[in-house]
């Protein structure tokens, strides 16, 4: 293709940067792996310490070199107070670690998908000639992309709406990127049921506070799960890490608790609606055609989730209700949609119109089109 390195080694050297969460890793991963569709390349994730990505990429069979990057602490807390003291030294010790990463893969290009580690890997990536791309997941750009976007070949979105925020770039609006193999993982309602364990017979929910879990969800699901379970309706509940020795004991055979679950297409087959925060999730749900509540994370920064929400609430594809409603409103909720069969497949509908499933295979062809011969 048109790179220096694949014209002399037949194969692409690509340096990735996105982290903190499955919104922002998982796209990474299906960019990459429809990059190796269309060449031969080499790779090198960049991620944070202690954060997801050191698990995941690993575990996806990517090698990744951590930095001791972190994100501003919000809070006038004491801990907060140091830990953002130090921030500007694990910056620059971060900047200058990528400097020797660089010098040492030598990429042909750099692509970031948000999360912590991102800004320093592409922003020295853009310091020493290399070239640049961006993902953005959200309705709202974050300021790590909006930061970026200056000097990156192009910037790759996932809601129409976001172009109106990249102004120095060129902008192509592709949806966001998922693994392609699971718009071809199809698997019947049966065979996930037994999967799962769990009846043919009766209505499904599927609760999932995202890659991490959420706090707020979790705590209104379990407050009145009784109300769920009682009209029939059986629930695979994903609690996220953090929560699960917390929730793990209401587990029985019309419940099934998860700290994470691999087989999210299993999970999606199953169900008839999903409970779920309004971050890269979203985009599978288009894919499959499932009603959902969504609940969009205050913790966020910037309250990126909320844009997210309401662009899917706009087109009818979704029923939006704030952490602060939830333990009121998200059970009601779910049960008043169990009951109007109507309205759950309008949403599917409107759902299905929002996938763009082949999103990866895009953004991979666009990025190896503007890759320059040196």
């Amino acid at each position: 293709m048109n790179s220096r390195y694949k014209m002399a080694k037949n194969k692409l050297k690509v340096l990735v940067s996105g982290g903190g969460t499955g919104g922002h890793i998982f796209p990474a991963i299906a960019i990459v792996e429809a990059l190796k569709k269309q060449t031969d390349i080499e790779v090198l994730f960049v991620g944070a310490n202690g954060r997801m990505e050191m698990e995941k990429v690993p575990a996806c069979g990517y090698e990744i070199v951590g930095l001791p990057i972190a994100g501003f602490q919000r809070g006038w807390t004491l801990p907060n107070f140091l830990k953002n003291i130090q921030l500007p030294f694990k910056v620059l010790y971060s900047l200058f670690k990528v400097m020797g990463i660089i010098n040492t893969f030598r990429p042909d290009v750099a692509i970031g998908t948000g999360g912590y580690a991102s800004a320093p890997t592409l922003k020295m990536a853009q310091w020493m000639g290399v070239p640049t791309f961006i993902q953005e997941q959200n309705a709202q750009p974050g300021k790590t992309n909006l930061f970026l976007s200056s000097f990156v070949k192009c910037a790759f979105v996932s809601y129409e709406e976001s172009k109106n925020y990249f102004k120095n770039c060129e902008v192509i609006y592709t949806g966001n990127a998922i693994r392609e193999s699971f718009a071809d993982e199809t698997v019947s309602r049966e065979t996930a049921l037994q999967f799962f364990n769990l009846s043919p017979n009766k209505k499904t929910l599927f609760v999932t506070g995202g890659s991490l879990g959420a706090r707020a969800i979790n705590e209104a699901i379990a407050e009145k799960i009784d109300q769920i379970l009682v009209r029939d309706i059986q629930v695979i509940w994903h609690t996220g890490k953090a929560h699960y020795e917390k929730f793990k004991h209401l587990e029985n055979e019309n419940c099934k608790v998860f700290d994470f679950i691999y087989k999210m297409n299993h999970a999606y087959a199953a169900c008839d609606l999903v409970v779920t925060r309004a971050g890269g999730v979203l985009f599978e749900l288009f894919v499959v055609g499932k009603p959902a509540i969504v609940l969009p994370s205050p913790y966020v920064a910037d309250d990126h989730q909320t844009p997210n929400a309401k662009a899917l609430v706009e087109k009818n594809a979704a029923l939006m209700i704030t952490d602060a409603e939830s333990k009121e409103k998200l059970v009601p909720a779910v049960i008043e949609l169990f009951e109007d069969l109507e309205k759950m497949m309008s949403m599917s509908t409107a759902m299905k119109s929002l996938a763009r499933p082949y999103a990866a295979s895009e953004i991979a062809k666009e990025i190896l089109k503007r890759i320059e011969i040196k």
